[in-house]
């Protein structure tokens, strides 16, 4: 394929801006390696899984866990093993030495809120409760474990990745 724009140029016109592309070109592909991940996001982001206890019994969980440290937000899916179902999660973080106290909204479809969760998250643990909302109310309380089971940031071909 012939580069239309350089045929009325002279050949050191030519040249000149095939040598400028060069550092640009490259600096993308470069540029494309970088993690753009925090070390608080290394350290949080990933999947975790285990149960929740309450007035139904032991049910197993799964949450895909991501904080962004400007706002202090947090974001993931929480899945009922068990039922299949899967919420939504959003709400926000404190950092208090070196765990996390999450307070957070799980929502079913998008916008009905369908319970909360609040607990505190320290090394790949997280501790709390997950309480069910019925028009507004909480109403069930299951008390929630889970631990990491991999982390957002490993690439998809060191074996990390649940199918």
């Amino acid at each position: 394929m012939r580069l239309i724009y350089l045929q009325g140029m002279s050949p050191f016109a030519r040249r000149a801006a095939l040598l400028l592309t060069l550092p640009v070109l490259t600096g993308c592909t470069l540029g494309a390696k970088i993690t753009p991940l925090t070390a608080l996001e290394k350290q949080v982001n990933g999947l975790y899984e285990g149960v929740g206890s309450g007035p139904t019994g032991r049910v197993p969980y799964r949450l895909v866990l991501t904080v962004q440290p400007r706002g202090q937000q947090v974001s993931g899916v929480l899945t009922n093993l068990e039922s299949r179902k899967a919420y939504a999660l959003s709400g926000s973080y404190q950092a208090a030495g070196d765990a996390l106290t999450l307070d957070t909204a799980l929502f079913e479809k998008g916008e009905q809120h369908r319970g909360n969760l609040r607990g505190e998250l320290k090394d790949g643990e997280l501790n709390g409760q997950l309480r069910t909302v019925v028009f507004g109310k909480e109403l069930l309380s299951y008390s929630l474990r889970l631990q990491r089971v991999t982390d957002a940031a490993a690439e998809p071909n060191e074996g990390t990745t649940r199918p």
